[in-house]
């Protein structure tokens, strides 16, 4: 395990919705942050951003705001197809607070837009001790900006998938959490019909 700078307490986490990403964590994210998972369509990462905003099995109520960017929105999720990013902070309201995506803001406003995106959902999740969740899909910008964003958010996670003769694997990794210890392996995962089931073995290392 590498340390963190700032040790957070456990009382001071939430759950991120999947069992083995928070015994991976030790208890889950960080309130206050803004967090940015980044994957494939093909990596469930739609999935993931669906179990956050839900809570996991524990909650029966969504506690939070699903910002549908890319996309026709799902019951209960906010058509935020035509909001400015001025005015993005004001609806995302709610303790898990989804971002669908990032990637789109870039794309259409560039990566200075979705820093400055950034600055202002971290103070908002600061001030309410919420979490925000923002989706960004791999190979559709340029490293130097997914360097940038990375170096903005408060953490980084990232699904990763490789062929392996016949089988697909997939992994969760961990690269930036702050105010935690950082896991030095990655998670399995599978991917199910409704949602992303990670290994729930402790490791020691």
């Amino acid at each position: 395990m590498c340390g963190a700078e700032e040790s957070v307490e456990k009382e001071d986490l939430r759950s991120t919705g999947l069992i083995g990403l928070d015994l991976a964590l030790e208890g889950g994210i960080p309130r206050g942050s803004v967090i940015i998972v980044a994957g494939t369509p093909t990596d469930g990462l739609d999935l993931f951003g669906i179990q956050f905003w839900r809570g996991g099995e524990e909650e029966t109520e969504t506690s939070g705001s699903y910002l549908m960017i890319d996309d026709e929105p799902s019951e209960k999720m906010y058509d935020a197809r035509k909001v400015m990013n001025i005015d993005m902070p004001a609806i995302a309201q709610g303790e898990r607070v989804v971002l669908d995506s990032l990637s789109t803001i870039i794309l259409r406003d560039g990566v200075g837009a979705a820093l400055e995106l950034i600055r202002e959902l971290k103070k908002k999740a600061r001030a309410e001790g919420s979490n925000i969740l923002l989706l960004l899909y791999k190979g559709v910008h340029t490293r130097e900006e997914e360097i940038r964003l990375t170096r903005a958010a408060d953490g980084y996670i990232e699904l990763l998938q490789r062929i392996a003769g016949s089988e697909v694997e997939r992994m969760l990794g961990i690269f930036k959490m702050h105010g935690l210890n950082i896991p030095n392996q990655l998670v399995p995962y599978n991917i199910l019909d409704d949602g992303l089931e990670l290994s729930t073995t402790k490791r020691v290392v």
